[in-house]
């Protein structure tokens, strides 16, 4: 009989879930075959315990996919930690992980951190750049790397965007669904509300904006976006709270 997952298996489980689009997640993925090795687990099993963690997922469900089932009491403890504390456990997992490879966290995410010194500074700055590439990964992950705006999808192209901004809301700072996948144009005009996404996901375009533009085939293509749905992601949807803390600010900036 197989050895009951950890709390630290666990997490590395949801790193991953995070990590990869659920509908390409399998046993041959290498991500999951790296991880899995690491663990100590088959390719399987680790991909049976996303599959599990998907189950909470309430945009899977919505979808009508409800992961494998057979959930355990730690899967759903684990899910719930990391959405009261994303930052947190988003940096436990990567410490984990690094450990798990041999290293430290600076030599696993590849920090130069020559130029900063010793003490308190350094391990905050190390966090944050480690935090924000999570976030990144996982933003960009969750929309199939498209931009939920244009449809772009080219991931060199592609950005995550902050709904509440990451000086504002710590809390918040690496929750997936505190994220928009856009390209640089739209990430730009979205910190500086010229253009919003409503709670009910539909898009709006300031008049600012659109005057700004003596181009008429973009004038033509920002009016017709006002009004129609962002691209959906995959899992971890915009959180709706969020979207309209950031409508109200655009608002007022109207």
């Amino acid at each position: 009989m197989a050895n009951n997952w950890t709390r630290e298996e666990t997490i590395v489980a949801l790193n991953v879930y995070c990590k990869i689009p659920f509908k390409n997640c399998s046993a041959r993925h290498p991500l999951v075959q790296e991880y899995a090795k690491i663990l100590g687990r088959t390719p399987s099993a680790l991909n049976l315990k996303i599959g599990n963690l998907g189950s909470f997922d309430p945009v899977l469900r919505n979808k009508g996919i409800v992961g494998l089932g057979h959930t355990s009491k730690m899967d759903e403890l684990v899910w719930n930690e990391f959405f009261d504390d994303p930052e947190k456990l988003t940096y436990e997992s990567e410490t984990i992980i690094a450990g798990l490879h041999h290293q430290t966290i600076e030599e696993a995410s590849a920090i130069d951190i020559s130029d900063l010194p010793e003490g308190t500074e350094r391990t905050v700055v190390v966090r944050q750049r480690i935090n924000q590439q999570f976030f990144h990964d996982a933003v960009i992950c969750s929309y199939e790397e498209h931009c939920c705006i244009t449809g772009i999808g080219n991931r060199q192209l592609l950005e995550a965007c902050h709904i509440s901004s990451w000086c504002d809301d710590v809390k918040n700072r690496t929750n997936p669904q505190n994220g928009l996948c856009m390209n640089p144009l739209f990430h730009r005009a979205f910190d500086r509300f010229l253009f919003t996404v409503t709670p009910d996901y539909t898009i709006e375009i300031s008049e600012q904006m659109i005057d700004s533009s003596d181009n008429n085939s973009f004038r033509d293509y920002l009016v017709s976006l006002k009004g129609t749905f962002i691209r959906m992601p995959e899992k971890f949807s915009p959180d709706k709270d969020l979207l309209a803390k950031h409508y109200e600010q655009y608002r007022t900036h109207q």
